[in-house]
């Protein structure tokens, strides 16, 4: 089966799905909720993004990066490669021809896919936050525009700023719960994602958090960021009232699964690290029933602000 552009819409939709469920088991049950048309379009960008970061890091769907690795060579890459594909050329390298046919379907702005890059950049060029808004908006970059480009895809519309801005709240608060969980794991590979503000507030010396001293410090940043992955979760709940209703239970499913992990992590406080932070099967089904049962109800009337919450610029 052809599409527009000469690309394979059944090969391609089978790699993207391959993709997802190699990449995120947590994400590729949620997806199965959406209907069939935004679940392929679901996992054609989601097989975009987890390429692009798969070359800035020199991994195959995470594990060990390879040795040499030119983190910018493949940032520079992915910036052509996108090209191509925004200008309806096949490169020949199914994740990008994946957004290739996205785009023939869906109208992503460039400048929202740009914004995913820059996260990509940020990582090539070993970047670490310094203040909390540093922190911020290095989670949009890697997450937020993620979320911005997938409400997009779920039907959104592109001059509906309010709503895009929930859309980031939501990657904002995935990745959120990323860092708190994956500390020791980016440690491990020299990264460390914890403002440098707070290093300091809490008289923890530079590339020394992880040391068992330091232990009870760590728990307290990732109490702090657990708590702010509540407040942007809970914005991106209100925000998931906009969309269509297969597309809503598919979110607040994933929602409530990631959620999860900040929550765990702070519930584990000195013993977060000890091994990777988890969501049970049974646990995701859980969130999955709920998620339907929420959708089924009227939407919460009681609106929740995003005051005080970071916001991600406009292009």
């Amino acid at each position: 089966m052809s599409a527009a552009g000469g690309y394979d819409a059944h090969e391609l939709h089978g790699f993207a799905h391959d993709s997802i469920v190699r990449g995120s088991k947590s994400f590729a049950l949620a997806s199965q909720l959406f209907d069939r048309l935004t679940r392929e379009r679901v996992w054609l960008l989601y097989a975009w993004c987890r390429a692009a970061d798969d070359l800035t890091d020199g991994q195959d769907h995470g594990g060990a990066a390879a040795a040499g690795h030119d983190a910018k060579a493949a940032v520079a890459h992915i910036h052509a490669l996108t090209d191509r594909a925004y200008a309806g050329e096949p490169t020949g390298e199914p994740a990008f021809d994946a957004l290739g046919l996205l785009l023939t379907e869906i109208a992503i702005p460039r400048a929202v896919i740009d914004d995913i890059i820059a996260g990509f950049e940020l990582d090539a060029d070993d970047w670490r936050p310094r203040s909390e808004a540093d922190l911020l908006r290095y989670c949009y970059h890697v997450a937020g525009a993620v979320g911005v480009a997938m409400a997009l895809v779920m039907g959104i519309d592109p001059a509906d700023e309010r709503t895009l801005d929930r859309a980031a709240d939501l990657g904002i608060a995935f990745q959120l719960a990323n860092i708190a969980r994956d500390v020791a794991e980016d440690a491990a590979a020299d990264r460390c994602y914890l403002p440098v503000d707070w290093l300091v507030e809490l008289d923890i010396p530079p590339g020394q958090h992880m040391h068992p001293r330091y232990r009870g410090r760590l728990s307290v940043m990732a109490k702090w960021l657990a708590e702010m992955a509540g407040e942007y979760e809970a914005s991106a709940r209100w925000g998931a009232r906009k969309l269509p209703p297969r597309s809503r239970w598919a979110v607040l499913a994933a929602m409530g699964i990631y959620g999860d992990i900040a929550r765990e992590v702070r519930r584990r406080g000195d013993h977060a690290w000890d091994h990777r932070t988890v969501t049970s099967f049974v646990a995701k089904l859980g969130w999955v029933a709920r998620a339907g049962w929420s959708v089924l109800r009227r939407p919460p009337l009681r609106r929740i602000d995003r005051d005080g919450l970071w916001t991600r610029p406009r292009s």
